[in-house]
C-alpha cells in the first residue's frame, strides 16, 4: 500500500507540473481520489488508469464539476478523461448526470455521456442513450431520442438541446408531450421547464379532453391549458371548427378568439361565419364576430349570406339564433335585403328584418316597418313573408320599362312557391297602381284602385290575377292623362341603386377596404427567451391575472340576449 501511495504521489507531482504548463483558460482535470492505479501502454498509451477500491469510487474535479466512476482512464497530456461504469457528474447543486460511460475533454469542457444517460436538473429529468454536455456554453444535446420528465409532463423527441441558463429544451423531430389532460405532437418546439410553457415552430397538434388545436407557430401554457397560434391555425372546439391567421383559447374560461381571415364552422347546422375578428364562448355555445363579418347558412343547396357590422350566434344547435347589427344585409340567389338589424331563429325558421327593412325578390321590392321571412323547416325553402305596418311593394313595369307597379297597405302577407313570390295579400287601406296591357302588350292605361283587401297572383314575376275585396273602387287613366303625381302612390321610394345582386354586394366600401392588422411573430422574429422571462416575471402580478374585461363585457352581452 505504501508503494501505491508513493506512485500516486509521484503522479500528482507530475500532474501538478503539467497543470502549470497549461494555458490559464485550460485548467487541468484534478484527481481527488485515485484509489487503485495502473497503466496499460499497449492499449492506452500515455494514459493513467484508476479503479475504485472497496470503499470509494474514483473521483475527479474540474472547474466546479465533480465526477465519480468505477474506472477512469486519464490522459493528462490531452487533459482528457474516460469514465466507465456507474458514472456520475455533478455540477454545483443543480445539475447531475448519470451514465454507463463518459468521455470528458477538459480543455473545451465538453462531456459525451452514453449508456442509459440521465441528466437531472431542479425542474426536470432527461433520459437518453447518448448526451453531449457543453459546460462552457452550459448546453446539453442529444441526437437519437430522449425523454424529459417533469412534475406534469413526459416529453419525447428524436433531437433535443437543453439550455441550462434559461432552463429551456429545444426539441426537434417527432416531438411528443404526454399529460393526463392533453397531448402535444410537433415537429419542433421550445419547452421551458420552470414555467412548463411551450413555443411551437413547426406543424403542431394539441389534443385536450374537449378541444383540439393545430398551428405551425404558437404558444401553449401547459399548466392552465391556454395558448395561441399565429400561423395556419385551427381549433376544433366542441361542435365548431375555428380557422384563422391568429387564434387564442383559454380552457378554464371556455373561451377562444381569432384574428384575420377567420372561418368558424358549425358542424351540426352546416353554418359558417367568416370575419376578421371573432370570439367563441363554449359554455354559452355562442360566437361574436365583427370586421367584415358574414354568416353563411346552407339552405336547399343554396347559401344564405348575412352581414352586419357585428354578428352574434347564440344558443344550442337546435335553438340557434343569429343576429346581425348595424347596417345588416343578406343575399340569397333569389332574395336579398337590408335593414338596421336581422334576427334569425333556427327553431321557428323566422328571419326578422328590423328598422327600415328593404327586401328584393326577383323584380319585387318590399318595404315596411318590419319584415318577417318564414322558411319551411323541413325543406329549408322560403315559405312565406310578412310585412308589418306601412307595407309597400314595387316592381318595375317590365314591358314599358318606364313606370312602376305599386301596392300599399297596412300589412302584407306573401306566399312563396319555389322561392318565388306567388301569392300576395294586402290588407287595410289598400292602394294599388299598375300598368295594364292588352294581349298585344300595348298599354291600355294606368289602373289605380283602393279597397280594404287585395289578393294578387303572380306569374313570371308579374301580376297575373288581381282581386279586390271590401269596398273596392278604381279608375284607369290613359297614359299621359293621369293626375299630377298620379303614377306614384304616396310614400313611393325606389331603392334600385341599393339593390344587392351578389354576395359581395353585402359589404360596403369600409368592409372592402379593411386593412388587416399585422400579427406579431409571423414574419418578424421574436426574442422568445426575453418574452418567457417577462411572462414568468408577471405570473404573480395580480393585475395580469384579472379576467379580460373586453371579453367579459361581450360574454355578458351575449348572456343578456338569451
Amino acid at each position: 500500500m505504501l508503494k501505491l501511495n508513493v506512485v500516486i504521489g509521484l503522479f500528482l507531482f507530475v500532474f501538478g507540473v503539467n497543470a502549470q504548463e497549461q494555458p490559464p483558460e485550460k485548467k487541468q482535470i484534478n484527481i481527488k481520489h485515485g484509489a487503485n492505479f495502473t497503466k496499460d501502454e499497449a492499449n492506452y498509451p500515455g494514459a493513467s488508469i484508476f479503479s475504485r477500491d472497496s470503499e470509494r469510487q474514483v473521483e475527479f474535479e474540474h472547474q466546479g464539476a465533480t465526477l465519480w466512476c468505477d474506472v477512469a482512464i486519464f490522459y493528462p497530456k490531452e487533459n482528457k478523461l474516460i469514465a466507465i461504469n456507474n458514472v456520475r457528474m455533478q455540477q454545483g447543486d443543480s445539475i447531475q448526470m448519470d451514465s454507463g460511460k463518459l468521455e470528458y475533454f477538459g480543455n473545451i469542457k465538453l462531456a459525451k455521456a452514453s449508456k442509459n444517460v440521465t441528466l437531472q436538473s431542479p425542474d426536470a429529468t432527461l433520459k437518453t442513450d447518448t448526451l453531449y454536455f457543453d459546460r462552457e456554453k452550459q448546453e446539453s444535446y442529444y441526437k437519437h431520442y430522449g425523454t424529459i420528465i417533469d412534475t406534469s409532463n413526459v416529453t419525447t423527441s428524436k433531437i433535443g438541446k437543453y439550455y441550462m441558463t434559461t432552463k429551456k429544451y429545444q426539441l426537434l423531430d417527432s416531438v411528443k408531450i404526454t399529460n393526463p389532460d392533453y397531448k402535444i405532437v410537433s415537429d419542433r418546439m421550445d419547452y421551458y421547464t420552470t414555467s412548463e410553457n411551450v413555443y411551437m415552430y413547426g406543424p403542431t397538434t394539441i389534443t385536450g379532453k374537449d378541444y383540439k388545436m393545430y398551428c405551425e407557430r404558437g404558444f401553449y401554457e401547459t399548466k392552465t391549458e391556454t395558448g395561441y397560434g399565429i400561423k395556419n391555425t385551427r381549433i376544433d372546439y366542441d361542435n365548431k371548427i375555428i380557422v384563422g391567421d391568429s387564434l387564442y383559447f383559454d380552457k378554464s374560461k371556455k373561451f377562444a378568439s381569432a384574428t384575420n381571415n377567420i372561418t368558424v364552422t358549425d358542424t351540426i347546422n352546416n353554418g359558417v361565419i367568416r370575419a376578421h375578428y371573432a370570439e367563441v364562448y363554449k359554455e354559452l355555445d355562442s360566437v361574436f364576430a365583427t370586421k367584415k363579418a358574414v354568416s353563411i347558412s346552407v339552405m336547399e343547396k343554396d347559401s344564405l349570406y348575412m352581414h352586419g357590422d357585428t354578428l352574434m350566434v347564440t344558443g344550442k344547435p337546435e335553438n340557434r339564433i343569429i343576429r346581425a347589427f348595424r347596417g345588416a344585409k343578406f343575399f340569397k340567389t333569389d332574395i336579398s335585403g337590408k335593414c338596421d338589424s336581422i334576427h334569425y331563429e333556427q327553431k321557428t325558421g323566422i328571419t326578422q328584418l328590423i328598422t327600415k327593412p328593404i327586401v328584393w325578390n326577383v323584380d319585387n321590392q318590399m318595404t315596411g316597418d318590419s319584415i318577417h321571412l318564414i322558411s319551411n323547416l323541413e325543406t329549408d325553402k322560403l315559405d312565406s313573408l310578412k310585412v308589418i305596418n306601412n307595407a309597400f311593394i314595387i316592381s318595375l313595369d317590365t314591358i314599358g320599362k318606364t313606370g312602376y307597379n305599386q301596392a300599399k297597405g297596412k300589412n302584407l302577407y306573401g306566399k312563396f312557391v319555389d322561392n318565388k313570390l306567388k301569392i300576395i295579400d294586402l290588407v287595410q287601406n289598400v292602394e294599388v297602381l299598375y300598368y295594364s296591357y292588352n294581349d298585344e302588350q300595348r298599354l291600355i292605361g294606368i289602373d289605380r284602385s283602393t279597397c280594404g283587401k287585395v289578393n294578387m297572383i303572380m306569374e313570371n314575376n308579374e301580376i297575373d290575377i288581381i282581386t279586390y275585396y271590401l269596398k273596392p273602387s278604381g279608375i284607369t287613366y290613359p297614359e299621359g292623362e293621369e293626375p299630377e303625381k298620379g303614377s306614384k302612390i304616396e310614400g313611393f321610394i325606389w331603392y334600385g341603386d341599393q339593390r344587392i345582386y351578389t354576395k359581395d354586394d353585402i359589404f360596403d366600401e369600409d368592409d372592402k377596404n379593411y386593412i388587416l392588422p399585422i400579427i406579431k411573430g409571423i414574419s418578424n422574429p421574436i426574442d422568445i427567451d426575453a418574452e418567457e422571462q417577462e411572462r414568468h416575471k408577471n405570473e404573480n402580478d395580480p393585475i395580469n391575472n384579472l379576467p379580460n374585461s373586453k371579453a367579459i363585457r361581450k360574454r355578458d352581452a351575449i348572456k343578456s340576449t338569451k
